[in-house]
């Protein structure tokens, strides 16, 4: 995608969405980070159901120690994978406690020593806790990178740098944000809804799908 194209992009769902937020719940930079450790392999409506008693009784690390490794179990287990992630929330609040005073590092080499802490989650935290320019490349990112042609990378990462490179100012610090809920309602995995796309003409992705066909209405 050329430059200009590439700003056309951006504008476009700037101009539909200007203040786009994470549709994960959370009140402060540690259930952030419990809220997207959470969320891997779980819808986000799925764990904010989870993650909404939990919170108001275990919002810091210290708190979550006192809730036990159990205790945790008992809120998420609705969650994919929730035996797993229980262990890693704990451990991470447990280093967060005793290497960090109980604060989240602002330094993505430092969030991903948390377990079961990603890149992917340290940029999501980055961007949204603390305001840096960061992309975290989830499937629908992926997707849409490639599929439209913004940045084409086998791996999550090679998306992840192509899209550094190539997101201009003004629209780096919510273009991960766009490029979610673009991927999660409009250009979507199995059906694309090119038909509705603010941006469909600026897109590689061929052939463009065409809108339902509406069901004929009865004969009275």
């Amino acid at each position: 995608m050329k430059k200009v194209d590439v700003a056309e992009f951006y504008r476009r769902l700037a101009q539909a969405d200007p203040h786009p937020e994470t549709e994960l719940a959370f009140t402060n930079p540690y259930t952030l980070v419990v809220a997207v450790a959470l969320s891997a392999q779980a819808t986000d409506v799925g764990v904010n159901k989870a993650t909404r008693a939990l919170f108001t009784i275990a919002d810091t690390p210290a708190r979550m120690l006192e809730l036990g490794e159990d205790g945790l179990k008992a809120h998420i287990k609705t969650i994919g994978l929730f035996n797993t992630k229980a262990k890693n929330v704990i451990a991470l609040s447990r280093m967060l406690v005793d290497e960090y005073g109980g604060d989240v590092p602002e330094d993505r080499d430092a969030l991903e020593r948390l377990p079961g802490v990603g890149r992917k989650t340290a940029n999501v935290v980055m961007n949204v806790a603390f305001g840096a320019e960061t992309f975290a490349v989830d499937t629908h990112i992926f997707r849409v990178g490639n599929r439209t042609g913004l940045a084409r990378g086998k791996t999550p990462l090679a998306v992840e740098l192509k899209l550094d490179k190539a997101t201009p100012q003004p629209f780096r610090l919510h273009a991960h944000h766009w490029l979610i809920l673009h991927g999660r309602y409009t250009c979507k995995a199995r059906r694309p809804e090119c038909w509705r796309c603010i941006v469909a003409d600026l897109c590689a992705f061929k052939p463009k799908t065409p809108p339902p066909v509406s069901a004929p209405t009865p004969l009275a």
